[in-house]
């Protein structure tokens, strides 16, 4: 088994990189300290050819493999959580869902402004009394001829206040289908809908959340995805495909906090040596590489599978477990290295600490996982092939 990657790869994380250092960080600490998102690196992620990752050419995409949709996440949340979620949002649980669930029209009609950045997807699943328990959404979609309209209320969703279309699940208010659940593809522009900031959040401060409603608003039946009863499980196949952008972007964070604390350790010194010479010191660097190297496994593991088609739930969901796990630990101990300079921002490892906490949290908490893996080695669990699949890409 090769793990070598490609020039093509390479170049890719090279290119991820130099916009995370030249686009992302300048004017960071403000952004995060004002809780202030900025619009305008969606449009350069667009022009930089990253929001085309992983999209085929035929769809308006740089035709490249899932692996290189992880590098990307992974060097963008090196330079901030805030950036990576939106490859998250807009690429993974809208853009490649679409991909695999749409019809040729739709995908012709959404994807090749999606990956230039033309227009920005989001995602709606989450809801105020329906998080972990997503079966428990509330969001209603009636047939109404040719239209649906949907009531209901969306929350925590990323790029709520910039998204031109969201890829949204309810619960059909009177169908004959066998599960009770739809997905749409619902354009900013449609009476009765409306989107509001959160604010007050611990991290990801320099990125957009919010709430979206439904009041009446009517949706063309051209914009349902998949078929009446599809919605379940289309929302968990955009869940795989989030949890793998939240897998690799976490590997960023510990590779920041590496990058962070080899600095500081080899500059601070006490009693006349660099506290790199610290055996722990020592041990928890070591830790921090340890996290990086399996996490990488991990996820280069699940974009290989994507990329030859295989089913990918119970690996995807143990690469996000483990990683983000991984991630704040990591940010715990670079603070813990930084001693009190690592509880203010004059260096960037509270804020990795900080970011690092959400993503335990959302694409499936820690307990999610946990109750996920036991239940696939105990045998309570099984993946069926899915009824639609990813673009497979070959492997280089």
């Amino acid at each position: 088994m090769d793990f070598t990657l490609t020039q093509e790869h390479e170049l890719i994380r090279e290119s991820a990189h130099k916009f995370g250092q030249n686009e992302i960080l300048p004017g960071l600490r403000e952004r995060d300290r004002e809780a202030k998102s900025d619009r305008g690196q969606l449009e350069k992620m667009g022009k930089a050819g990253m929001l085309g990752v992983a999209i085929p050419a035929k769809y308006g995409g740089s035709d490249t493999d899932y692996i290189s949709l992880g590098i990307v996440c992974e060097e963008l949340e090196r330079a901030d959580t805030s950036a990576r979620v939106v490859m998250s949002v807009h690429s993974g649980l809208h853009s490649l869902t679409l991909l695999q669930w749409g019809t040729e029209e739709q995908k012709h009609r959404w994807l090749p402004k999606l990956a230039t950045g033309e227009r920005v997807g989001a995602f709606g699943l989450t809801e105020p009394n329906a998080g972990s328990d997503a079966a428990n959404i509330r969001t209603t979609a009636t047939r109404d001829g040719d239209h649906y309209v949907l009531n209901g209320q969306k929350t925590w969703i990323s790029l709520s206040d910039y998204a031109d279309q969201f890829l949204v699940v309810t619960r059909l208010a009177q169908t004959d289908a066998k599960a009770p659940y739809a997905a749409f593809i619902v354009e900013r522009n449609l009476e009765g809908f409306s989107s509001r900031a959160l604010h007050g959040k611990l991290g990801v401060r320099a990125g957009n959340t919010g709430e979206i409603f439904f009041d009446n608003v009517r949706v063309p039946k051209d914009c349902l995805l998949g078929e009446e009863g599809d919605g379940f499980k289309i929302a968990m196949s955009a869940l795989d495909h989030g949890r793998y952008t939240v897998a690799s972007g976490s590997v960023g964070i510990i590779q920041a906090c590496l990058d962070a604390c080899v600095k500081y350790a080899n500059e601070r010194t006490v009693q006349g040596e660099p506290i790199g010479r610290k055996q722990l010191v020592q041990q928890m660097i070591a830790s921090m590489v340890q996290g990086r190297e399996i996490g990488r496994l991990l996820y280069y593991k699940v974009g290989w599978m994507k990329n030859v088609g295989l089913r990918h739930t119970r690996e995807c969901s143990l690469a996000k477990w483990t990683n983000c796990a991984a991630a704040f630990d990591a940010a715990n101990k670079a603070v813990e290295i930084h001693g009190a300079y690592g509880y203010c921002d004059e260096f960037p490892v509270e804020r990795y600490f900080r970011n690092s906490r959400g993503a335990v949290i959302y694409e499936g908490t820690h307990e999610i996982h946990t109750i996920m893996q036991a239940e696939y080695e105990l045998g309570y669990r099984e993946d069926r092939p899915l009824a639609r699949t990813l673009p497979s890409w070959p492997v280089q």
